[in-house]
């Protein structure tokens, strides 16, 4: 367990790199709030709001609104579609007008373990329709992310996931490619509901942005319950 701990540390260490422009000076905040509620022992649905901050909980960069349906294939794979909707500020310190954003996904979830360690794999393909100030824009972006979660006991639980992410056919000056690093120590705060609170680094445009990242996740059972 130790040298779990010690390894993710080192992986976050290696990401925090000396800023290089005025945004990447500032550490700023990732909020999340996110639950998944089951309809049967097949269907759930999974609500989702993050914000993002330039600073710490102040400087407005982004806002996300989500709700998807989920299917489990198997108890390892589920398979989930999407809507979502986000705005989006123009930049760090600009006046300039935001981008509202509707987005549909189609996404693919499959865990398993590895040396007793629980692996989830998420691959998901996005249609991002942009409404911005000039001509509206469409992108289509595939994201892979590789996670994993160490119990520490049954209160405490460390995360960890890299998420990749790559626009593809769009013009050279819409498209990019991101990478998210996260690492957490989560609480469960009860059987159904875990804070985390970690850091995020985020690599986009030549940018090495540094995020404080909290979250609250839930899980209701909405099934009926039979009747003894």
């Amino acid at each position: 367990m130790k040298r779990h701990i010690a390894l993710l540390l080192l992986v976050l260490s290696l990401n925090i790199t000396f800023a290089q422009s005025p945004v990447e000076n500032e550490l700023g905040s990732w909020f999340t709030f996110s639950g998944n509620h089951e309809i049967s022992d097949k269907v759930s649905f999974s609500t989702l709001i993050q914000a993002w901050d330039y600073e710490l909980a102040d400087n407005f960069n982004f806002i996300l609104y989500n709700l998807s349906l989920n299917y489990a294939v198997s108890p390892k794979t589920t398979a989930s579609l999407a809507y979502g909707f986000s705005d989006i500020d123009s930049g760090f310190e600009t006046n300039a007008p935001h981008t509202f954003e509707n987005r549909l996904s189609e996404q693919v979830g499959y865990k398993h373990k590895l040396f007793k360690l629980p692996i989830d794999h998420r691959f998901r393909v996005e249609q991002r329709f942009l409404n911005k100030s000039g001509p509206n824009v469409i992108h289509n972006r595939l994201r892979y992310r590789l996670g994993m979660k160490i119990t520490l006991n049954k209160t405490l639980f460390f995360r960890i996931h890299n998420e990749y992410l790559t626009t593809i056919g769009s013009k050279k000056v819409d498209a990019f490619s991101e990478n998210r690093l996260y690492g957490a120590l989560g609480i469960h705060v009860s059987k159904s509901a875990n804070i985390q609170v970690g850091y995020l680094n985020r690599k986009i445009k030549k940018l090495s942005l540094h995020r404080l990242q909290l979250g609250l996740f839930y899980k209701a059972d909405l099934r009926k319950k039979k009747e003894l």
